[in-house]
């Protein structure tokens, strides 16, 4: 018992920084965030920082060493040798008093309890508070259970990944030793190969993360949607009188063109007689390039008569090609049909390679695809145009906003415009935030008095700004709990607007906690976090909006003559709507 003691004391003794640090970074893991973390989620997260801050003990007490010895010159402040008496080892000195050490290990021991217990309390509290504010059920003893199992898993996995490490770097000093090279050069290459060990391990899942990321999109693209067929009715890519190949529309294209109302589904649902919606889409084999692409859908509208309709929407995809069957549905269903809506794919790899690798690429897409179009559009007589329309979701809404130079070239070449949980870097978005009318919160601006330009988190909000709304419209669909929107860099290390003062006087959301809290460096973590698990939570927070896409466009586009009753019919079938992929691929 006293050498188990004596052993524990000299860990603790060894380790004391690196379990602080540790700790730490635990804790900062589990402060409240925008959304709610699944359990096992938040488990691995806490794992994952609690390595990091163990680790980052390491770091921080070979400084000290290193300041220690240019201060001091190797001695202590008093000129006592700070090393201890030669032949004398650590664990021998704490073993000198066995209940001491004893004392000290339970003592810590002790601490450590009462802070996990506590602060574990805290984290329930904080969780369960937002949790109910985007209207979820609190955490239950399974969830707790699962949280738990999480991160000791993780723990043991990173531990293992370190000592494994460890036993590299300490075989690389030892084989150094042993051919005659002196304790600095064995130290040196120990180093050099717990660096190399490091960054083989970073770069192998990196680029073996991405790689396998690209072999399973590429599979996927490959694939067809369970529950989704080639059309058999007219109009529709893909389908038997259409030039594009139902194969080379790819996964999320064949999910569009085979999916969506049929004009028999539209009337049962308004009472109203329907068209058949025109769905046409490319896929990434079909075309040379972005503009070969662009003319081909150019010339499957002409095909399918999609000029000849009320309303011609253009939207782009997120990073795999896939479009949010909800908001494109809403429309059909709102026009009784008379809808021909149009997109083009330009990647089949998930949102973020496409955002952190080619972020140019949404834009080019839309450009090209837009600028197609709307030529032939402009050929026809002004009076025989469709209603042309465009729209974007996440990355397809930073996408489509990049066809235009500025707010009044949008307006000046669209009839409406309405644009989903869009990126911080999306223009104009950011210029119209960053101007809003003083007094309107950041998370819902206000601008000019919302003549032209609106913003929307649940339905209502667009027409209870009051005021005249001139077409043509922009509208944006925005919640205040939705990371993808949020995360700046500038995050790390200034406050964000969305953050200052409480929810009751309107600095933040209505469903943003009050005890969320800025951290720099923590705060910008959190939020890529969050993006991975934004649409786990109900309509109106987070990235989901499948509640305001039908009010969305019936503000956006008026014209369509439909009754409130007949609204929230549409309105009940749109919510149920499968969406089959989470908006950030």
């Amino acid at each position: 018992m006293a050498g188990f003691s004596a052993r524990g004391a000299e860990f603790l003794r060894a380790h004391l920084i690196n379990l602080i640090l540790a700790l730490a970074l635990a804790s900062l893991a589990l402060t409240p965030s925008l959304v709610p973390r699944p359990t096992v989620f938040q488990g691995v997260m806490a794992g994952l920082w609690f390595m990091i801050g163990f680790q980052l003990g390491f770091a921080v007490r070979a400084a000290a060493r290193i300041l220690a010895r240019r201060v001091h010159g190797g001695r202590s402040a008093s000129g006592a040798a700070t090393d201890p008496p030669a032949g004398t080892s650590p664990a021998a000195q704490s073993s000198r008093s066995p209940l001491r050490a004893a004392g000290l290990a339970a003592a810590i021991g002790v601490g450590f309890l009462v802070y996990v217990l506590g602060y574990g309390a805290l984290v329930v509290s904080w969780q369960n508070e937002v949790r109910a504010l985007v209207e979820m059920e609190p955490v239950d003893g399974a969830g707790h259970l699962a949280f738990l199992i999480s991160m000791f898993t993780t723990l043991l996995l990173l531990f293992g990944i370190v000592r494994g490490i460890r036993a590299l770097r300490q075989a690389a000093g030892a084989q150094v030793a042993r051919r005659g090279g002196s304790l600095r050069q064995a130290r040196w290459a120990s180093h050099a190969t717990g660096l190399v060990a490091v960054l083989a391990l970073v770069l192998g899942l990196l680029g073996g993360g991405l790689g396998v990321v690209a072999e399973v999109y590429q599979d996927r693209d490959a694939a067809t949607p369970e529950g989704i067929t080639a059309p058999v009715l007219p109009g529709r890519s893909g389908g038997p009188d259409s030039a594009l190949a139902w194969d080379g529309l790819g996964r999320q294209g064949r999910a569009f063109a085979g999916g969506g109302p049929s004009a028999a589904q539209i009337s049962a649902v308004t009472g109203t007689a329907a068209q058949e919606p025109v769905r046409v889409y490319a896929g990434l084999s079909q075309g040379a390039d972005l503009h070969a692409r662009a003319e081909l859908v150019v010339a499957e509208l002409e095909r399918h008569g999609g000029f000849d309709r009320e309303v011609l929407l253009l939207a782009t995809p997120t990073g795999s090609g896939w479009l949010e069957p909800q908001a494109i549905a809403a429309l059909e269903y709102l026009y009784a049909g008379d809808v021909a809506s149009a997109s083009m794919q330009y990647s089949t790899q998930p949102s973020w390679v496409s955002f952190l690798f080619d972020p140019e690429l949404p834009e080019d897409s839309s450009r090209a695809l837009f600028e197609a179009v709307h030529e032939r559009w402009r050929e026809l007589p002004e009076a025989e145009r469709p209603r042309l329309v465009v729209y974007g979701l996440s990355l397809g809404a930073l996408g489509m906003s990049g066809s235009f130079e500025d707010l009044d070239d949008l307006l000046a070449r669209t009839d409406a415009a309405l644009f989903t949980g869009p990126p911080s870097n999306t223009e104009p978005w950011a210029t119209l935030q960053a101007n809003r009318d003083p007094g309107s919160p950041v998370w819902q601006p206000v601008y000019r008095e919302g003549e032209q330009v609106r913003w929307q988190s649940k339905p209502g909000d667009f027409a209870a700004l009051g005021g005249a709304w001139q077409q043509p419209r922009l509208g944006y669909l925005q919640h205040a709990t939705d990371p993808i929107t949020w995360l700046d860099p500038a995050v790390i290390l200034r406050s964000p607007e969305w953050l200052q003062g409480p929810s009751a006087a309107g600095g933040r959301g209505p469903d943003v906690s009050d005890s969320m809290r800025w951290i720099p460096g923590v705060t910008f973590a959190h939020l890529v976090a969050d993006m991975l698990v934004s649409e786990a939570v109900p309509p109106s927070h987070g990235h989901n909006f499948g509640d305001v896409a039908v009010d969305g466009w019936a503000q956006v586009l008026p014209g369509h003559g439909r009754s409130q009753a007949e609204l929230d019919a549409v309105q009940t079938v749109v919510e149920q709507i499968d969406t089959q992929n989470p908006s950030w691929e």
